[in-house]
């Protein structure tokens, strides 16, 4: 069997994502500015796009980041963090923010003559909190869209986008947002190219033969998946689709599903009060002490000792 040339591997892991952002503010600062966001709900990110000038991103864990125009910044897991000028310090900042709206705009300014520019909103992963694909997202990106090609593109994404907030047209908000999610989901092509090399589960998704089984996976974990199912979902031999996955990950696609399990229940035991046997059966497993005889062999303490120590606060 063969896989229809028209399959694409990103497509489908952006489905799996359904990423809905939310323009929020256009911002434009001059002197000493800052702004503050909050934690956001498990499922939203934080974006930034930086169109002029240069400001400074500081996080409670994590080094402080420079961004510069032309810098996409997506906070996959909606951490809090500031945003400032560059030299602002000690609290000492400049004019006060004033709020003023544009249509469906929402525009914070302190000059009528800003030196930094930013593009601000959220972004909603549908499929979350429990989609492993989001977990595996680092803590921050930042794209640098500078240079030729794709990066070229997603620059004149953004210049179309600041285009509608800053002029006064019916529906700017909604085209802008149209907009970003074009971009956004072009960011994450980017991110998942570079880190398949590294990571295990991106490695999968990045591969044609392994991306839909994977994909089959994550939708429906709990299902008793065969063989000759998974290598259906790829239009691939089992054959193929075992050396696939011990190429990319090291072991055969039921031997990962089990990883993925283990994973995804692990996940929801520190996120969710399920009892234990609610747990158990959303990842396919018939019986408690199936369950934790798993559990033990895989992380080597029990599924109730991994709630109390992922669960208890940093």
């Amino acid at each position: 069997m063969t896989e229809p040339a028209s399959h694409d591997a990103l497509s489908g892991v952006a489905a799996l994502l359904r990423v809905r952002p939310e323009l929020e503010d256009f911002c434009r600062f001059s002197s000493h500015w800052a702004t503050s966001h909050e934690a956001e709900p498990p499922g939203w990110a934080y974006f930034h796009i930086v169109t002029k000038g240069s400001c400074l991103l500081e996080r409670r864990d994590g080094p402080r980041l420079r961004l510069d125009a032309g810098d996409l910044l997506l906070l996959p897991h909606g951490d809090a963090h500031i945003l400032r000028s560059r030299d602002a310090r000690g609290g000492s900042y400049g004019p006060p923010v004033t709020v003023a709206y544009n249509n469906a705009i929402r525009i914070k300014a302190n000059t009528d003559q800003p030196a930094t520019e930013l593009i601000c909103g959220r972004l909603r992963f549908e499929a979350a909190p429990d989609n492993l694909v989001i977990a595996a997202l680092p803590d921050t990106i930042v794209l640098k869209l500078g240079g030729k090609g794709v990066l070229q593109q997603m620059r004149s994404l953004v210049l179309a986008i600041r285009d509608e907030l800053d002029g006064d047209r019916q529906g700017a908000a909604a085209i802008a947002a149209d907009l970003a999610r074009a971009l956004l989901v072009m960011m994450l092509r980017l991110h998942f190219e570079e880190a398949a090399a590294a990571d295990g589960l991106m490695r999968l998704l990045a591969s044609r033969p392994t991306a839909r089984p994977v994909q089959a996976m994550l939708r429906d974990p709990a299902r008793d998946w065969t063989l000759d199912e998974l290598a259906n979902e790829a239009h691939v031999s089992r054959a193929t689709l075992v050396r696939a996955f011990r190429q990319a990950v090291g072991m055969a696609p039921l031997a990962f599903l089990a990883e993925l399990r283990l994973s995804l229940a692990r996940r929801k035991l520190a996120r969710t009060g399920a009892k234990l046997a609610q747990v158990a059966s959303e990842v396919g497993y018939r019986s408690e002490s199936a369950f934790a005889r798993a559990f033990v062999r895989r992380f080597g303490i029990t599924p109730g000792e991994a709630r109390n120590i992922d669960q208890a606060p940093s």
